[in-house]
Formats: structure tokens, sequence, C-alpha cells
């Protein structure tokens, strides 16, 4: 059951905000929106807005936001009236509606489309910064002294910062955990504090190691200090950056691999693989699951602006492709083409889906 629900949670988060994207971006370009959901299938809950329908779905997966004329239909049409006579007689094409997105300029166009992975993309570094700031950074200043430990019996003191051991300089915990000797020798260690800065001799001791399931992890020289937890915002906002960033470059290379054929089709994971990831991520802990939402949500953003049929990045070619050669490409020819590609990611999907299963019962 839970893993059902986060499942579910997964699938929200994934398409709602991407939805969500295209919504706002849509509203601020002056596109009228005909109807925002929440969900998929039958509606269970709806509010008429002053020109948008807000509604709840049955089924929590995700979303769409109906943009009036999204599909091409602002199509030049003429007014044909009959005389009496029986001849068709036709008038100037009306005027196209300023409000709908096949009007819009290109610019606006590709700002709408492509808004649904853009907030993806800050989907992202929002819950990789939350995960940051939540769970910490370690810093160079110590947070705890274990009683009759060598660092208690060399004078260490909980808030003291480690500016330098054994004449390195010292700037972060990976800095002390870097230079703290791994033979046991004694280590001279500067620190900065309330009895102001002073060096001190360490005689580290043999210790007895354990992993977080409470199994021998083998014996280990240990000075007796823990590291003083920082929750800094702005550093849990930049660290969050980056390591969307890494997993950006990461979904690049995957993408490069399947190319060059290093990777193939039986290596993708569909909608079954992300439960059995989900489950997979329930045992490990909450932080495990949210950085498989961050890696979901940024393979979504960069698959959604591939140049491929159907995908808002196959729309965004359309669009140049106006723009370059000043030739527009009938809704007819475009919603062909979508068409198929549609046909096409529907085949994919059958596909690893297939895989999924076999993968997992073998």
């Amino acid at each position: 059951m839970k893993t059902a629900i986060l499942a579910i949670l997964l699938f929200c988060i994934m398409i709602f905000p991407h939805e969500l994207g295209h919504f706002i971006a849509a509203k601020r370009m002056g596109v009228r929106v005909l109807e925002f959901a929440f969900g998929m299938g039958p509606a269970i809950w709806k509010h008429q807005g002053k020109e948008t329908l807000y509604s709840i779905r049955l089924f929590p997966v995700g979303g769409f936001c109906a943009m009036d004329g999204e599909d091409g239909e602002e199509e030049e049409s003429e007014d044909k009236r009959q005389d009496g006579t029986g001849t068709v007689e036709t008038s100037e094409a009306a005027e196209p509606d300023p409000r709908t997105f096949a009007a819009q300029k290109p610019w606006k166009k590709i700002i709408i489309l492509a808004a649904g992975s853009v907030m993806n993309i800050l989907c992202s570094i929002l819950i990789m910064s939350l995960i940051f700031g939540i769970s910490g950074f370690t810093t160079n200043r110590i947070g705890e002294v274990a009683p009759g430990s060598p660092a208690e019996a060399a004078g260490l003191l909980s808030g003291d910062k480690i500016t330098a051991i054994d004449g390195n300089a010292v700037k972060t915990w990976n800095d002390v955990m870097t230079y703290m000797p791994e033979d046991g020798s004694a280590v001279e260690m500067t620190v900065d504090g309330s009895e102001g800065n002073r060096t001190v001799q360490v005689q580290p001791v043999l210790q007895q190691m354990t992993d977080a399931d409470g199994k021998d992890a083998g014996e280990r020289y240990v000075i007796g200090i823990t590291s003083k937890i920082s929750h800094s915002p702005a550093k849990a906002l930049v660290d969050g950056c980056e390591a969307t960033w890494n997993i950006v470059k990461l979904m690049f290379k995957s993408i490069g691999m399947l190319i060059s054929g290093e990777a193939g089709a039986k290596d993708l994971s569909g909608p079954v693989g992300m439960v059995q990831m989900v489950n997979q991520t329930e045992t490990l802990g909450f932080w495990y699951y949210g950085f498989l939402i961050a890696l979901i949500c940024v393979n979504l953003a960069i698959i959604n602006m591939l140049p491929l049929p159907a995908l808002d990045g196959g729309r965004i070619l359309f669009v140049i492709f106006t723009m370059v050669t000043g030739r527009k490409v009938s809704a007819k020819v475009e919603g062909t083409v979508h068409m198929i590609g549609m046909a096409l990611l529907f085949g994919l999907m059958i596909y690893v889906t297939f895989n999924d299963v076999t993968r997992i019962f073998g």
C-alpha cells in the first residue's frame, strides 16, 4: 500500500508541475486556457473560473492544460454563404482570435512549450535543496566530543573550529578525514574556539566500527569527535542546483550511449520499472525516494525537449521551422506527424513495460 501511494505521488510530481508550467506560461502570454486539471479520467470536481475550467480527475496521476487553439485550430477559415440561386459565395477570412495559442508569436509559443520542462527542472532543484537543507552539511567545526576519548583528553571542545592538521589547512570536514593519519600515529591539530587559537596533540585509538544496520564494519583509528551540522538555506540551494546539473549531464550521457549503441532500448524503464524503483527506495529511506523523484523530473524535462514528434521539443521544432523559412506548416500535416509520433511512443512504452515485467519476473 505504501509503495502504491509513493508511486502515485511520484507520477503526480512528475506530470502535474509540468502541466502547471504550461498553464502559468500560457496565462502570462495571454493565451486562453480552456481547462486545467489535476489527475486523469472522469472529473470528480469542477469549478468554472472566469475563462478556465478547473477540475480534479478520478486518477491522481498527473494532469493536463488544455489551451485554446493549441492543436492549430486557428487556421485561416472562410465565411461561406449561399445566395438565392444556390451559388456559394466566399467572404474574406475572419480575423484570427488573438487569445488562442495558434495566433501567438513564435517566441511566445516556444516559452509556453518549454515552460513544462523548466518547471520539472525547478522541481528537481527544490527537492534536492530540501534534502540538503534538512539533512544538513558537515563543517570543520567540532559538534560533539565523546567522553573519555583522545579528543577530550587533548582538551578539544564542542564548537572548536579545526583550522589545520599536521600543518595542512583545513576548510571542510572532508579535509579533516583526509589529513587524519590511518596508521594511528599522533596528530597535531590547530583549533580556534572559546579558549582561543591553540594547537594540541591527539593520539588516535583503534575502535571497532559498525555500519548503519549495526553490522561489523572493521576497525579504524578514531579520536572521538563528530562534525557540527550546518543547515544553510543558501548552501542548500547552491548544492541543489549543482546536483540537478549533475543529473542533467548524466541524462545527456545516457542519451549519447543510446545513440552510439552502448546502451539499447532493453536498458530503458517505464512505469512498471519506476514502481519497482519506488519499492526499492522505500527500504533505503525517504531521502533516496527524494533523489529518485529529482532524477525522474529531470529525465522527463529533457525527454520532453527532444526534437521528436508528439513531444514539446517536436512542437518547438515546427515553430522554429516557421520562424526560419517563413512557411507555416498546416495544422493537418503537423497533427498527422504528432499522431504518428504518439503511436511510436506508445509502442516504445509497451516495449519497455514488457522489458520491466520480464526483468522483474525473470
